[in-house]
């Protein structure tokens, strides 16, 4: 395997040897809590620690004996791709009471466990807080009665304790996702994609009833990435007067020739005077007041089940290697910390802060200060919340500004899933902000053959959930046609662009840019939003399509290695999309518990193959049944997917067996998935918005002009926030011969997926490691860039 520089390995003096660590799950389960206790099993077993799985929560810490076991790698084999958790979960009332807490305690000295890494919500974290608080009286009183010796009381004097959120509700401040939280919002679109064909059948009115007691994330989210007609949430309640405002809405929208209406109400949806409003309710008024035939769906617990996301599955690996690392440095003056999401980011914050903050909210709430709520939820909700009221409900004509600016978007190189959103978001927020907006059919060559029309908001209707490209697609670059689209610009006056694509639409930029001084045309706004499922566009960390396209391979992973389940030892070797990119092999590799992953970036040679080769045949002389290998298409022009098939399929003679699988297209294809929906909604209106900002800035003596470098960016997203970066500054950092950035940051993730894949290696943890504060943000810092 390829080393890291030295002053990057961390285990040398970082060693967990004579440590030992508990990791149980509490409270609610949530799809993803397996995959973060395989992280912390494999993680503490690479640094020589114990590890003990605490079986049932809080209540086999309390009972002990057989609910406390010592694990080895293989003990969390096979459960990457299992929801719920292995290990159980269950609502402990006695460990609430001193004397349940004395006997956990007691439970754990016995086992030198002095390490407790909790995986739950904020009040099985609160609990551990307290443990921890009271371990010292805890073992003088255990002293006191005989039970332990003293020497225990001087050895096993301070108890570390971290914690991860798994909670599908994402209620817990200081984290942008917790565990859960991106599976359920699939189960939910998987329902509601499939309601909305039967509801158009029929032209009904569905209300929906998702989970959220407390919180309103995933009834918000879900209204924003299927672009329900009306959510309800705790957060936010409806005004005074709101059943004759959404009955009016609803009406509106069926006059526009919409056959179905989708409502989504939290199950702890409220109205201004904290008073419940339930499905029952919302369905009856519909009915009353508009006649129109209506049905609930409770979803219940299908939110909680089945197999978690890609995004939960790497959500949940990094999460679980943090926490041990966490655990490892921490000092008898370190807080409770829980390990949490920030952007792209993992950080680790105080516990006792974010509980805190979480019970605010629900304090503000009740006192009914909702704007607070909001507030205190986060960037994130907040953002969500702005984004959902911009594109929910069109505004009447007298009421909107009129600018007379022409805004055309266009997709340009392959599709993905998710553009579909983003065209949905630019051309609304593009109505509400007073432009005229048009549609370019076919990318650049579309545009140089007056594939151009105007496009209204009701034309977008129900684009969120479709896959693929609606406006048409093409790989063309401007360059051949920068005349005919500059005739094209001036017949229809297009005063700005918005181009949502790959590498293409970078590219295609720069050559607009370049082309500025020949055709006055080209200097207007331009904004690149990227969307390739590859991810190798420069300047973002993450592309529209790419969380789809991860999803694909996860789940094909899955029913793969199902397929030889009851045969012999099998090694499965799969051929991933991205061109030169390796981020779907890599990526799809950590999600789906790949032994290995070749990629482009990573140059590797026949030793590293062979001792690939050698390494999966001894783990499959234990128990371990089934190998994954992927490989990147363009990894390698001489060692082909078929090289690699045929040299394991020789060297693993006797031991196992090979299958090769080229997944192709299938990649490309699909429903967008919740995260793309919501990623492409919310960064196309925010470029929409700078847009705006940029033709107010350019506007002189009756025209548009703009020629300055900082009028055509790219929207990424650079590890916590969006920025806007001029697409010149950028080229420095693109690799324009294999159409790759030149720095990724995914590639710091490599050696996690080769530590839980048994490797010895060198893991960079120069991002991880410092404690924050939880930042409490002004509502203008919702605009500025958090997603």
């Amino acid at each position: 395997m390829a080393e890291l520089p030295a002053y990057k390995k961390f285990f040398e003096n970082l060693s967990g040897a004579g440590k030992a660590i508990g990791v149980l799950t509490s409270g609610g389960d949530a799809q993803g809590m397996n995959a973060a206790v395989r992280a912390v099993v494999r993680m503490g077993i690479y640094v020589e620690a114990k590890v003990y799985f605490i079986y049932e929560g809080y209540q086999g810490m309390v009972d002990g004996g057989d609910n406390i076991v010592e694990v080895s790698w293989e003990s969390v084999s096979s459960i990457l791709q299992v929801g719920g958790t292995v290990i159980g979960s269950a609502r402990c009332k006695e460990f609430r009471t001193r004397e349940g807490r004395l006997k956990a305690a007691f439970n754990l000295i016995q086992r030198g466990i002095t390490n407790l890494c909790v995986i739950g919500g904020d009040g099985s974290l609160t609990g551990a807080n307290l443990f921890r608080e009271e371990w010292s009286g805890l073992l003088e009183e255990l002293a006191q009665s005989g039970k332990i010796e003293e020497e225990a009381v001087k050895k096993y004097v301070y108890l570390n304790i971290v914690g991860m959120v798994g909670s599908i509700d994402n209620d817990f401040c200081g984290t942008d996702m917790t565990i859960g939280t991106d599976s359920a919002l699939h189960r939910i679109i998987e329902v509601v994609d499939a309601i909305m064909t039967t509801a158009q059948s029929h032209q009904r009115t569905f209300v929906l009833e998702v989970m959220g007691r407390h919180c309103g994330y995933l009834a918000l989210v879900s209204a924003l990435a299927c672009g329900a007609d009306w959510v309800f949430i705790p957060e936010y309640p409806p005004e005074e007067g709101w059943e004759d405002q959404m009955c009016v809405k609803l009406s509106e929208n069926r006059a526009r020739k919409k056959r179905l209406n989708i409502i989504i109400v939290a199950e702890g949806a409220i109205d201004s005077h904290n008073k419940p409003i339930t499905s029952e309710k919302v369905k009856d008024l519909v009915v009353q007041q508009l006649g129109f035939d209506t049905r609930v769906t409770i979803l219940g617990h299908v939110q909680r089940g089945g197999t978690p996301s890609a995004f939960d599955r790497i959500l949940a690996s990094r999460m679980g290697v943090e926490a041990v690392l966490a655990l490892l440095e921490a000092t008898p003056d370190t807080p409770a910390c829980v390990v949490s999401l920030s952007g792209n980011q993992a950080v680790r914050l105080p516990l006792m802060e974010c509980v805190q903050m979480t019970q605010e909210v629900q304090k503000a709430m009740d006192e009914r200060k909702f704007c607070e709520a909001v507030r205190l939820r986060g960037r994130s909700f907040e953002n969500n919340l702005n984004t959902y009221k911009l594109l929910s409900h069109r505004k009447p004509d007298t009421e909107l500004p009129k600018t007379n600016f022409n805004v055309a978007v266009l997709n340009v190189g392959a599709p993905a899933a998710g553009m579909n959103a983003a065209v949905r978001s630019a051309v609304r927020v593009g109505i509400t902000e007073g432009h005229n907006m048009f549609a370019v059919i076919d990318g650049f060559e579309g545009f140089a053959n007056g594939q151009i029309k105007e496009i209204s908001w009701g034309d977008v209707g129900g684009w969120t959930g479709q896959g693929g490209s609606l406006l048409g697609t093409k790989r063309t670059l401007p360059a051949k046609y920068l005349e005919k689209i500059a005739d094209q610009m001036r017949t229809n006056n297009i005063n700005a662009l918005m181009v949502i694509g790959g590498f293409e639409a970078y590219e295609s930029c720069l050559q607009l840019t370049e082309a500025r001084a020949r055709f006055e045309e080209f200097c207007i706004p331009i904004c690149v939003l990227p969307a390739t499922i590859s991810n190798n566009v420069p300047g973002t960390d993450l592309s529209i399509g790419a969380d789809t396209a991860l999803n694909a391979i996860v789940e094909t992973c899955d029913r793969i290695k199902q397929s030889a389940s009851g045969t012999k030892r099998r090694v499965f070797i799969i051929e991933t999309m991205g061109g030169y990119c390796g981020y779907l092999a890599n990526m799809g590799g950590l999600a789906a518990g790949a032994d290995a992953a070749y990629i482009f970036e990573e140059k590797f040679d026949i030793r590293e193959l062979q001792a690939n080769v050698e390494h999966l045949t001894e783990k499959m002389k234990t128990s371990i049944q089934r190998g994954l290998v992927l490989r990147n298409e363009n990894s390698n022009e001489n060692y082909t997917t078929d090289f690699i098939y045929q040299l394991y399929s020789e060297e693993g003679k006797g031991v196992f067996d090979c299958r090769k699988n080229v997944l192709g297209h299938m990649q490309q294809g699909g429903a967008p998935s919740p995260f793309d929906r919501n990623f492409g909604t919310k960064v196309s209106a925010k470029a929409v918005q700078w847009i705006s900002k940029k033709l107010r800035e350019t506007y002189r003596r009756g025209k548009v002009f703009a020629n300055t470098e900082d009028s055509v960016c790219l929207l990424g997203m650079r590890r916590r926030n969006l920025i806007f970066q001029p697409v010149v500054e950028l080229k420095d950092q693109a690799d324009f011969v294999h159409r790759i950035p030149k720095e990724q940051w995914w590639l710091k993730l490599r050696p996690l997926m080769k530590i839980l894949a048994k490797y010895k290696t060198s893991y960079d943890v120069s991002d991880s490691g410092q404690l924050e504060h939880v930042a409490r943000h002004s509502p203008k810092e919702a605009e500025t860039g958090a997603i």
